[in-house]
């Protein structure tokens, strides 16, 4: 099946070199490759966020700030290991019997890498400042109409439960916890997600569909899949810049080590000023515009950032060969 290549990344000189370059066998899928990641995100869906939360309730009971949270932290990895990776993995071989063209096993060079971590050091405090504004909108919209407070009450109790559950998991009580948490948190999701979706799902959607409608799908299902009605936005924006980047560097390799990044920067940032309720922040109309101003100067930044990428990828891209 042909790859569309519409999302035009490169500048046209770079373009005509990688014609030349021999072209690898394409990809021969067992099923339609939308079809194989609607399924794979149905599974995983069933198989880890329902299944592996009923085997743990079953194990730990509903109390489980009295559970022994290293156990809790050991399981949530196995269980991303088994039924997030083992799925990607197994669907990879079983439906294009390619692995690594599937996952993009490559390695990106230094400045590709550099590239899309400085734009990822201006993407985090761009979307904390968003989500500032966000949920300021939200809070005066449930302040001025009913509908809307019942509706940010229902989305307080779900956001609730999410972030008593992950400050379970984040809440150290030694250095070996610190260690165990730094893995579980950020070292696991990184390989296991990455894999599973600009791996294996962003691949099958790009056979399908443009590049550009293929990350956007992709990111919209990693935002759904982590169940944080707040966060939804931020997620999506960081699973489309992932998988921008795992596009243009054709290297899983990338979105890794970003993702690795990001979910390091927030549990350094949990470690030194603890808990940080967003979602319940009163900003004043000083605050308001303090947040404002430093959203659009990052808005400027990140997008002069993503055109340099797109506009001159020739100078400071490799080709993808």
């Amino acid at each position: 099946m042909e790859e569309n290549q519409d999302f035009n990344l490169k500048p046209e000189n770079q373009q005509n070199e990688e014609q030349h370059q021999e072209v690898p066998p394409e990809l021969n899928p067992t099923m339609p490759p939308a079809q194989a990641a609607v399924f794979a995100l149905i599974a995983v869906f069933l198989i880890y966020q329902i299944g592996a939360g009923t085997i743990t309730l079953l194990i730990f009971g509903f109390d489980l700030e009295n559970a022994n949270p290293n156990a809790l932290r050991i399981m949530t990895a196995v269980g991303q290991i088994l039924l997030i990776l083992g799925p990607a993995l197994l669907f990879s071989k079983l439906i294009y019997n390619d692995i690594p063209r599937v996952m993009r096993f490559r390695l990106p060079n230094r400045k590709q890498i550099a590239v899309f971590i400085f734009g990822l050091i201006i993407l985090v405090p761009l979307l904390q400042s968003y989500l500032y504004i966000q949920n300021y909108i939200i809070q005066q919209l449930a302040e001025s109409s009913s509908f809307f407070h019942k509706i940010k009450e229902l989305t307080d109790f779900f956001d609730k439960l999410i972030e008593e559950s992950y400050l379970i998991l984040l809440r150290p009580e030694s250095v070996i916890d610190g260690i165990i948490i730094v893995l579980v948190v950020t070292v696991v999701p990184s390989l296991c997600e990455e894999l599973f979706f600009r791996g294996f799902i962003q691949k099958s959607f790009e056979l399908r569909y443009s590049p550009v409608l293929a990350i956007v799908l992709t990111g919209v299902f990693f935002a759904a899949y982590h169940f944080n009605p707040y966060q939804f936005i931020p997620l999506f924006i960081i699973g489309f810049y992932l998988g921008f980047s795992v596009y243009v560097t054709d290297s899983i390799v990338t979105g890794v080590i970003l993702h690795f990044i990001n979910n390091l920067t927030a549990v350094l940032a949990f470690f030194i000023f603890g808990e940080e309720d967003i979602v319940n922040t009163a900003l004043s109309g000083d605050s308001l515009s303090t947040h404002l101003i430093s959203f659009t100067l990052l808005l400027v930044v990140f997008a002069s950032v993503i055109y340099f990428i797109n506009n001159y990828s020739n100078t400071l891209l490799k080709n993808r060969g």
